[in-house]
């Protein structure tokens, strides 16, 4: 009897630790996430984490974590492993969130490898809604990449501007454009 009254209260023990470590671990809040966990987090309330770097007037760089008003898809307490930092081609000092890195094409074969896009669902997600900002269907994108491994997204330029090939007789065209006149 002595034995199960000793189980009974090691599960009660168990049970009282595991919900007090959730309880402690599970509330992810970005302005209490230091520089290295920023980048890429989700917090408790699915808002995404961005780090910023401040300059002090004493000319020191001071970086801090905040809440965006970017939501995540389904994903909370999310804290970005190292794994798929590497994987995804993505870097954990990175600050604000931008669609940039989609123009460069070894950010996206890294984002379109497996090795990311089937194991690292924060990440697909983020670059996913930022693809998609741009006009851009993200899976598509990597279909593409796929089959054309060295083609540049032209169609996100915000310019509108594309480049002819190297080896294209095409030349680019230069618009003189005339100067504003003032008002009157």
């Amino acid at each position: 009897m002595a034995s199960f009254h000793s189980l009974k209260t090691l599960f009660v023990v168990a049970l009282a630790l595991a919900f007090f470590v959730q309880v402690t671990l599970g509330d992810i809040a970005c302005e209490n996430l230091n520089e290295e966990s920023c980048a890429f987090a989700i917090s408790s309330t699915g808002k995404r984490c961005v780090l910023e770097k401040h300059l002090r007037r004493s000319g020191e760089e001071v970086y801090t974590c905040r809440t965006s008003e970017i939501e995540a898809d389904k994903l909370r307490d999310w804290i970005e492993t190292a794994e798929c930092i590497e994987s995804c081609g993505v870097d954990r000092n990175a600050l604000g969130i931008s669609s940039d890195a989609l123009l460069e094409s070894r950010f996206t074969n890294k984002l379109c490898s497996s090795a990311c896009y089937k194991h690292c669902p924060n990440i697909i997600d983020l670059y996913f809604n930022l693809a998609a900002g741009e006009g851009v269907y993200l899976p598509k994108l990597c279909a593409e990449q796929k089959e054309n491994g060295r083609r540049e997204m032209a169609e996100i330029r915000s310019s509108g501007f594309v480049s002819p090939a190297p080896e294209s007789e095409v030349k680019p065209l230069d618009f003189m454009i005339a100067p504003a006149m003032p008002p009157l």
